[in-house]
Parts: structure tokens; C-alpha cells; sequence
């Protein structure tokens, strides 16, 4: 299973290697945060700009359909390249494959497979993403955005 380097191998790696982890960790962050805001926003800016008058059109809305399935792809595998990196960096060991859940036998469940692997810097740094985006939005929602009722 993938495992993050022991304490004697994390002190045989080179001390440059905890700066590149940072800078990845953050480019993490801002991969992530742009997955949810970055790229819906700039494909309705670019659907904006292919929409001419003020009637919605639907070569508007193929625009903001494609823009963001390529920009959500693009990101996609940036953080797939990112996470690459920082595996590399931390020193992390390659991952086997592993079967998927649903193509395993019921009956002969090994015991290696029933074991959890820890969560990855690249992971932690998504899931913090993800919980301060939400609370700022719910901080938003609820104090600042007012009501549009009456």
C-alpha cells in the first residue's frame, strides 16, 4: 500500500525537497479552489461574451458547456501532475494497484486489500480547500448576502 516515507528516510531526503512540497501543497490549494470557482466563473464570463443581445441563446450556453468541461479537464490534470510531484517530493512510495471494490470476491476478502492508507499531503490540502470555501460560503450566505425576499 502507499505509505509516507519513514522518519529516517524523510531525514535522507534533501532539505530543498520540504520547500517544493510547499510549493506544491499551495498550488494544490489553488488548483482545487479554481475547480469550483475559477472555472465555472470563467465559463459563464466567456458564454457573457459569446452572448449577444439579452435573450439567452443556446451557442451561449454550448460555450459555457465546453469551456467548462475544458477547463475542469485541464485542472483535473494539473492536480494529477501536482500530486505526482509531491509523491515524488515526500518521498511517498508507489502505490500497487488495486482492485476495485466491486471486482472483489465477497467471499475471499485478503487481508492486505482491508487495510486503509493514510490520506496524502495532496489530499489533506484538498479536503482544507474544499472545508474553507464552504464555510466562506456559508459565512456569506447567511450575514452578507441579504434577502431577496420583501
Amino acid at each position: 500500500m502507499a505509505s509516507i516515507a519513514t522518519e529516517e528516510q524523510q531525514r535522507e531526503l534533501p532539505a530543498s525537497y520540504r520547500l517544493a512540497r510547499i510549493g506544491l501543497a499551495a498550488a494544490t490549494a489553488l488548483i482545487s479552489v479554481n475547480l469550483y470557482t475559477g472555472a465555472p466563473l470563467f465559463a459563464i464570463w466567456v458564454g457573457s461574451q459569446v452572448q449577444g443581445g439579452t435573450g439567452l441563446t443556446m451557442k451561449a450556453v454550448g460555450a459555457v458547456i465546453g469551456v467548462l468541461a475544458v477547463t475542469v479537464s485541464i485542472l483535473v490534470f494539473l492536480l494529477i501532475r501536482v500530486e505526482a510531484a509531491y509523491k515524488f517530493f515526500s518521498g511517498e512510495q508507489v502505490q500497487r494497484k488495486r482492485t476495485s471494490p466491486w471486482m472483489r470476491s465477497l467471499r475471499d476478502e485478503r487481508p492486505e486489500l482491508a487495510e486503509r492508507r493514510a490520506l496524502t499531503g495532496v489530499e489533506k490540502t484538498m479536503i482544507g480547500a474544499v472545508v474553507v470555501a464552504v464555510a466562506g460560503f456559508e459565512i456569506w450566505f447567511f450575514f452578507f448576502a441579504g434577502s431577496s425576499i420583501g
